[in-house]
């Protein structure tokens, strides 16, 4: 579970707040989709989430443990793929999957049935001794998925997932998401087009200038 509570937050050179008093709840087996057009505050929302950045005021929490005062036992509980997959360019792919894993303390066994079934997935496996900087950004991007899955987390939160895959592994991506949500964990999503989130979203929130302008259902 996600949760925001009145979180704000304000870039010094501007003044603006990014978010402003921004309050919302991810639940437990649901996919939830964070909508608005591009500099709505969506990236930084989900930078606060992660522990990237931090609020200038509210709490921001994983499955009930605060990001800002225990922020070790917070990572521990989500996976991250943010909307800028530039990672590591000098290693290689199988590399940066085991520094990842390492991290997490995820068995040797565990990491490798999970690293054949996620990078098969999305059709990465035979590039996976390739350095990263040869990737192209669809590439980086699923070499990014498959990292934060290894661990197999609780909160699964994703930054403009769609950009730069193509069909089938935007497709395949979607099932992932859907697996997820219904073995009971959290999956958080960022998007600007409102059919992706029409498609595959129980809930979502629409953000514009920092601020919730919706929250609910589809149907709602």
């Amino acid at each position: 579970m996600i949760k925001l509570s009145d979180v704000s937050k304000s870039y010094a050179r501007s003044g603006v707040k990014a978010v402003d008093g921004l309050s919302l709840e991810a639940r437990n087996g649901e996919i939830f989709g964070f909508l608005g057009p591009n500099g709505a505050g969506k990236t930084t929302t989900i930078k606060i989430v992660t522990g990237v950045l931090a609020p200038d005021s509210g709490r921001a929490s994983l499955d009930g443990i605060d990001v800002a005062s225990e922020p070790m036992e917070a990572k521990r509980r989500l996976g991250y793929v943010s909307d800028n997959p530039e990672v590591f360019s000098k290693l290689r792919a199988w590399e940066y999957l085991n520094f990842v894993a390492d991290v997490h303390g995820v068995p040797t066994a565990l990491r490798q049935e999970r690293v054949a079934r996620y990078a098969g997935l999305l059709e990465i496996k035979d590039a996976l001794d390739a350095q990263i900087g040869s990737f192209s950004h669809g590439m980086k991007q699923k070499l990014q998925v498959t990292a934060s899955l290894l661990h197999d987390p609780s909160n699964w939160i994703l930054d403009e997932p769609m950009v730069g895959l193509d069909p089938m592994a935007a497709f395949r991506l979607k099932e992932l998401m859907r697996e997820r949500a219904e073995d009971g964990k959290t999956v958080f999503f960022s998007t600007h087009v409102m059919e992706v989130a029409e498609r595959i979203c129980d809930r979502l929130a629409i953000i514009s200038k920092g601020r919730i302008i919706f929250l609910g259902t589809l149907e709602e």
